[in-house]
């Protein structure tokens, strides 16, 4: 496989463990509230499996592990941009007869929010920016073929243990294979949590995607549980799920489990 398709995950991974980085100490509490918060100032590598049942007239099955490297470039005192990287690994059975089902690379999500540093007077925190969706699939099954860009915005509170808000992006295909189908998707995703004093999170989010050429809503629930633990010096969170699709376009999954475990740098 050329290796442009994994230049943004390089470009990312070479950013997260920079020479010479150095742990600094954080407080657990501080940690836990700053990964319920997608533009925190916090360099993070959430490793992401998930598994999904009933795809297709087969019922088939997928696996899917998300590689979310998140790291803040800082502007000034005040500023950041946060880049957030979504490189899927896929693996799915055949999902009707004559499908053999594939595994590989899919398509990576690369994300950059302009996002201040500290809350507003109100208590609200929110990025704006650009998303763009890379054709790194190494094959036709696992990605769309196309190069497609949008914007992407973020609003978010927390106060006493609970973050809410909303991510949201679009994406238009502006370049890419011209036999393939054109790119219109809306991604949509609210959410709320609770985090103890233990550092134990209850979270329900909608990771929700609207395609504009079939005029569909694919909406899973997502029911999770995490933890945030210390390996030695090393702060790690891990995280277990269950996922409902409360809707059913066409190969649209009946649930699913996720697992994850996110390594933290604090700076």
């Amino acid at each position: 496989m050329p290796i442009i398709r994994f230049l943004p995950v390089l470009m990312s991974l070479a950013l997260v463990f920079p020479p010479g980085y150095v742990l600094a100490e954080e407080s657990q509490a501080e940690l836990a509230k700053k990964l319920n918060n997608p533009v925190a100032n916090l360099i993070s590598v959430p490793i992401q499996y998930n598994h999904d049942s009933g795809l297709g007239p087969n019922n088939a099955g997928r696996n899917i592990t998300n590689i979310q490297p998140v790291f803040p470039i800082e502007l000034d005192a005040d500023t950041n941009i946060i880049s957030r990287t979504i490189l899927p690994v896929v693996n799915y059975q055949s999902v009707m007869p004559g499908d053999n089902g594939a595994s590989g690379i899919g398509d990576t999500l690369q994300s950059f929010f302009y996002s201040p540093k500290a809350p507003s007077a109100n208590g609200w925190i929110w990025g704006a920016g650009v998303a763009v969706l890379i054709p790194t699939a190494n094959k036709e099954e696992l990605g769309s073929g196309k190069w497609s860009a949008g914007p992407t915005a973020i609003l978010l509170r927390q106060q006493n243990g609970w973050t809410y808000g909303a991510l949201v992006n679009h994406l238009d295909s502006f370049a890419g294979q011209s036999g393939r189908q054109y790119v219109d998707s809306t991604y949509l995703q609210p959410f709320l949590s609770f985090t103890t004093s233990t550092h134990t999170t209850y979270a329900i989010n909608s990771e929700s995607t609207y395609d504009g050429q079939i005029n569909e809503w694919t909406v899973p629930l997502n029911f999770m549980v995490s933890q945030l633990v210390k390996i030695g010096s090393r702060p790690v969170q891990f995280q277990v799920g269950y996922r409902k699709y409360v809707t059913n376009p066409t190969d649209t999954p009946d649930h699913g489990i996720r697992a994850a475990a996110t390594f933290l740098f604090p700076k």
